[in-house]
């Protein structure tokens, strides 16, 4: 049974004169969120249309992870000695309900799905002369781990360009098999873009590249929450995924599926000081990944809190969810788009939860427009004359000004509409 608090209210943290004159200098037109939002912490003199750079968080499952460290700090070297591997069991019995994984024991539960897939890496026994293919569409973090790895290795990492705008998964079939040849060995695809917010055609991809004896690591950083999953189905040897993301899951949650050929002999970036103990109650696979060193591990021991707390919000639980989020980011993608006067640069059915827009101008690509900054100057004028958090980055094989929004519950259709006012005034005095 889910336990709820009382609703948490941003403002009430902190001094109210201070909370009085945020709400008394809010913008003209300040959009209200949805009745939702009751349910999440975020900063009500914020419009958060970017759900999914890093998620956010309910308060209820945000009080189960405090209930998780309370018990951890209340008697540590039992947690990490006797309850962890309990606790790591039970969390995920339910993650592998979720995500379509018949055998719990072939997941890890890791902090996030970039270390997952930089952990794939690490375990990959690719010899000199051998090809990693990557696409221009995939998480740049991913694509330099594969290009670190190789400068030791002596492999090469070799990029597709997929075509953006798309018009039809079959583009992006025909862009990424046309870069395969007998030298590829491994291949990493995105199952939901980060910047362009395209689904792959995943499993026609899997198949395909499978055929061709290619292994295959899918990134599904995005996937969990946003679409339904059934990983074992694919027939990928990898597959790496956040709960902290759609799901709603606290910060630094994960996972990653080895498939059960691939498990002998996979270990992770550290090993811990058990891990020379040899047990026959445990597969080595588990035992290594449930404890790598002294961590909070509460953030994925709550997961299941958010996923069974999400579903609790709608009749039609996380069916009814996905699909409300993805009419309403196909709602304010089209929005935005009448009001530039830009094309939607895919189909409807190519996107989930979120979407991308190529807006006016050049895409930036410094990375940051200063230390710690945004790497458009764009986002950070939304952000100061409007109070919008939205992220604005390049595709720089393509040279596009891309601007992505999300939608999650929380989000209301006027949010999406203030946004679109914003950005006609802000393009308009660049």
């Amino acid at each position: 049974m889910i336990t709820r608090p009382p609703a948490f209210h941003p403002a009430s943290t902190a001094a109210a004169p201070e909370a009085d004159a945020r709400a008394a200098d809010r913008p003209a037109g300040f959009p209200a969120p949805s009745a939702f939002a009751k349910h999440w912490r975020l900063d009500p003199e914020t419009v958060f249309l970017n759900h999914g750079s890093y998620g956010a968080c309910p308060a209820p499952v945000l009080e189960a992870q405090r209930r998780i460290r309370d018990r951890m700090e209340a008697e540590p070297v039992r947690f990490f000695m006797i309850d962890l591997e309990k606790l790591a069991d039970a969390a995920r019995a339910r993650i592998a309900r979720f995500i379509g994984v018949r055998d719990p024991q072939s997941l890890a539960l890791t902090p996030n799905a970039t270390i997952a897939v930089a952990t794939v890496i690490r375990n990959t026994h690719l010899q000199p002369g051998d090809e990693v293919l990557v696409n221009d569409h995939e998480y740049m973090s991913c694509i330099s781990e594969f290009h670190r790895h190789a400068g030791g290795q002596g492999y090469d990492v070799k990029c597709a360009e997929v075509p953006f705008p798309v018009a039809s998964p079959d583009e992006i079939f025909e862009a990424v098999m046309a870069q395969v040849t007998a030298r590829t060995k491994l291949a990493l695809l995105s199952e939901i873009t980060s910047p362009t917010a395209i689904v792959f055609p995943i499993p026609r991809l899997v198949r395909a590249l499978k055929d061709r004896g290619v292994t295959v690591l899918v990134d599904g950083a995005h996937t969990p929450g946003q679409r339904s999953l059934d990983i074992e189905s694919l027939g990928a040897d990898y597959y790496a995924g956040n709960l902290h993301k759609w799901v709603s899951a606290p910060k630094g949650s994960a996972f990653l599926w080895v498939a059960p050929e691939h498990q002998k002999g996979f270990e992770p970036l550290a090993l811990s000081s058990r891990a020379h103990i040899e047990r026959a109650d445990r597969s080595r696979f588990n035992a290594l990944f449930d404890y790598v060193g002294t961590n909070d591990y509460s953030p994925v021991l709550a997961a299941p809190e958010a996923i069974d707390f999400l579903a609790s919000l709608l009749p039609g639980g996380w069916d009814e969810l996905t699909a409300r989020n993805h009419e309403l980011v196909i709602e304010g993608r089209n929005l935005i788009c009448d009001a530039l006067g830009v094309e939607p640069p895919a189909p409807d059915d190519m996107l989930a939860s979120m979407a991308s827009i190529i807006i006016p101008g050049l895409g930036l690509t410094s990375g940051g427009i200063k230390p710690g900054g945004y790497e458009d100057p764009l986002q950070a004028r939304l952000v100061e004359h409007h109070r919008v958090q939205v992220p604005v980055w390049s595709l720089p094989s393509k040279g596009h000004r891309i601007l992505r929004i999300s939608a999650q519950l929380y989000n209301s259709r006027e949010q999406y509409a203030y946004l679109a006012e914003a950005l006609k005034r802000e393009l308009a005095a660049e």
